[in-house]
Parts: C-alpha cells; sequence; structure tokens
C-alpha cells in the first residue's frame, strides 16, 4: 500500500474572507459566519498505476473544482488550476506511473497542480467524489494515460490539440453517452404477441438518440444501429472506448402473467461487483492486470476507487430516470432493482439497463410499437439525464 500513497502535509483553514453576503446551510449544526465558504484544504495526495495508466487523487476537506491549464501534449507537463484550494507553502514530491514529480503551490485565487511527465501522456477525465464508502474527504481524481504506449491508438483531438488546446477541450465538454439497444440479429430477445424485443429496442434507442443530439448537449455512441447482433462484452467495451461519461441498455421485459406490466431499472448488484474483476482481468479491458509486473494490489485499488464511485453514481441516476419515466409510464412496485448484467460491469462508466415495459402485456407492448408513445418515453429518459448531468455539475461546484 505504502507504494500507491504520498502524503502531503495536511494544511490548515484559510483565513475568512469579506463578507459579500448571507449564506445559510440546510442541516448544519453549527451556525456559520456570513461569508464565502472556506476554500479547501489539501490533506494527502495518492497516486496508483503504472507507465501507461495512471490515476491522481487529492483528498480535499472541502468540495472543490479544477480547471485543466496545460494537458501535457507538448511538454510533458499537466498544469491544473485548483481555485479556492489552499496549501500551506508548497507540497512536492515524486511521482508515480506517468508521473515522475508532483508539485501544489499557491497560484491566484487558489492553488496549482503542477505534474511533470515521465512520458507522453493524456488527461482522460478528471470528477470529484464526495465523502462516502468508507472515505472522510472529498476526492479530486485525475486519470492519465499514455499516449505513445505501444499498440495505442492515437487520441483523435490529438492534432487540434497541439495547436489549439482550448478548443480541443471544449470539445469534450460534450458529455458522451452510449446507448446499448438491446438484443438484436440471432437473438431476438423477447417476444409480445406482434413484436420482437430487438426490433422495440432499437427503435426506442434511435429515437433517444434524436432527442440527445438535438439538445447539442451530448456525443451520442449506439452499440448497435441495425438489426445485428453484437456480443454482451463488445457492447461494455464500446462504451469504454468512447471514454463514456453515461451507459444505458434499452430492454423490454416478459412475464408469464399476461397482467403484469410496468418499467423498472437494474444497476449493479454486489455479486456483479465481484464478477467485475474476474471479467477485467480475463478480458484486459481496465488495467491490464495479469501483464507481466504489474503489481495487483495497486490494480485492485484502483479498480475500487472507480467501482465504488461508479456505483453511487449509477444508483443516482438510475433514481432521477425512474422519477422520469414513472410520469409517462406505470412503474413496477420494486422498480429499482440489482444484477449482475455484463452490460452494467464496466467499473468506471455509470451505468443502468432500463426495462421500458412487460412486451407481454398488451398495453405495455402498445406503448412500445408506438412511435409517439416511445418519443414520449424517450423524452422522459432524455429529460433524466440532463437532470443528472445538472446535479453532478451542482455537487462539483459546491
Amino acid at each position: 500500500m505504502a507504494k500507491v500513497l504520498v502524503s502531503a502535509t495536511r494544511t490548515g483553514w484559510a483565513r475568512a474572507a469579506m463578507i459579500v453576503g448571507a449564506l445559510a446551510l440546510a442541516g448544519v449544526a453549527v451556525a456559520m459566519a456570513q461569508g464565502p465558504a472556506p476554500a479547501a484544504g489539501v490533506q494527502k495526495v495518492r497516486f496508483g498505476g503504472d507507465r501507461n495508466e495512471t490515476r491522481i487523487v487529492i483528498d480535499l476537506d472541502r468540495a472543490a473544482s479544477g480547471k485543466l491549464l496545460a494537458d501535457g501534449a507538448t511538454d510533458r507537463r499537466v498544469v491544473i488550476g485548483l481555485p479556492n484550494v489552499t496549501v500551506a507553502g508548497d507540497l512536492q514530491g515524486a511521482g508515480q506511473g506517468l508521473v515522475e514529480r508532483w508539485a501544489i503551490d499557491e497560484a491566484a485565487g487558489g492553488a496549482r497542480l503542477r505534474l511533470d511527465l515521465k512520458a507522453n501522456a493524456e488527461v482522460r477525465r478528471r470528477f470529484l467524489l464526495p465523502p462516502g464508502d468508507g472515505a472522510s474527504a472529498y476526492r479530486y481524481v485525475i486519470d492519465l494515460k499514455s499516449t505513445d504506449a505501444p499498440g495505442a491508438q492515437a487520441p483523435v483531438l490529438r492534432p487540434t490539440l497541439v495547436s489549439a488546446p482550448v478548443k480541443a477541450s471544449a470539445l469534450r465538454l460534450k458529455k458522451v453517452i452510449v446507448i446499448d439497444a438491446g438484443h438484436g440479429g440471432k437473438d431476438p430477445g423477447s417476444s409480445g404477441a406482434n413484436t420482437a424485443e430487438k426490433d422495440v429496442t432499437l427503435a426506442a434507442a434511435k429515437a433517444l438518440k434524436a432527442r440527445l443530439e438535438k439538445s447539442g448537449r451530448y456525443t451520442v455512441v449506439m452499440t448497435r444501429q441495425s438489426d445485428t447482433f453484437v456480443p454482451l462484452e463488445a457492447r461494455v467495451q464500446v462504451a469504454r472506448r468512447a471514454d463514456a461519461d453515461l451507459f444505458i441498455s434499452l430492454h423490454a421485459d416478459s412475464g408469464p402473467d399476461a397482467a403484469t406490466r410496468g418499467a423498472s431499472v437494474y444497476t449493479l448488484s454486489e455479486k456483479g461487483t465481484e464478477r467485475v474483476a474476474r471479467v477485467l482481468e480475463k478480458d484486459d479491458w481496465l488495467m491490464k492486470a495479469n501483464l507481466p509486473g504489474r503489481d495487483r494490489a495497486v490494480s485492485q485499488i484502483l479498480l475500487d476507487l472507480s467501482q465504488r464511485a461508479t456505483k453511487n453514481r449509477s444508483a443516482a441516476f438510475a433514481e432521477t430516470l425512474l422519477q422520469s419515466v414513472g410520469e409517462e409510464t406505470v412503474l413496477l412496485r420494486r422498480s429499482h432493482r440489482d444484477a449482475g448484467f455484463i452490460v452494467l460491469l464496466a467499473p468506471d462508466i455509470p451505468a443502468v439497463l432500463l426495462e421500458m415495459g412487460f412486451i407481454t402485456n398488451v398495453d405495455d407492448e402498445q406503448l412500445l410499437k408506438s412511435s409517439a408513445g416511445r418519443g414520449r418515453l424517450m423524452d422522459a429518459v432524455a429529460s433524466s439525464i440532463e437532470s443528472y448531468f445538472a446535479a453532478q455539475t451542482r455537487i462539483a461546484a459546491r
């Protein structure tokens, strides 16, 4: 464990700033003085990974956001601004994996993280995790990936990134949504009186894609766009290659009782969580855990960090999704369920499986067959996606 944890000295609170207004915090037992929210203090800095993928975790005593100032594309240095974050002097140390050395120093309006890299790499994602799952601190996470590893594909934005990094970053502000139309090709799925599941899921996926792209806020990737068979494992690989922010798999339920109807949402179960590590190791999706020289403890720490946060975000989206879908169709009595479905196994991508209704029920089948009915249902799904990301943005802003 000592190999992957690099601690920095805990800082004190920042000096109080000028009072600018009354700030009421519901649920806080101790009354706060009027003024801006206190700055976040750095508790420690941790590293995990290797020369292919490296994760940096900054533990903070309060929520904070970051701004990418230099992406490492030209000079092997990543710089991230940390507004409203304080440090007691300069913090620095040796890095790990792709990072040669790191430092956090004071900057205008907060602090600045500098990462000197050992090799060419890019920042794949940055996000804030709130306290929970046994962690008492906020965790600002930065994931790096090598761009000159053997066999690695060149990033699509690399030519633009060198000449105009600001424009390239702006492009990635669009959230990437992967829509998985269940079944397809030789796998028809369940059957209704006059409908095959594979047909209604594809039609619904296309409707949702159109709705999301119309907003201009999303990049949409489909696991299939026609009546073709796609293996379950390949569907998750599509999401990981796309660096997806959200994965939603569309299905239609079935049952022996034709009176049973209603939509439901599945997220990954605890048994499914245990299955993730086995699938990753077999198919080498995330950590390449079976490569010679790989520290398996490092792999497990990285996997655990991703997995716990992803399950929480998946559950949050599932609840938001059910609220929206419930306004357009009937929900099952126990509408939020868990299972170990393969399409939910990506450890770093929030994922849900939506059963849009029972294709074996005449009312649900009619809803799913109808273009207007599917449209209303997918409008509800799209609205839930927008609400979910708006909530995530509010959490990060706090």
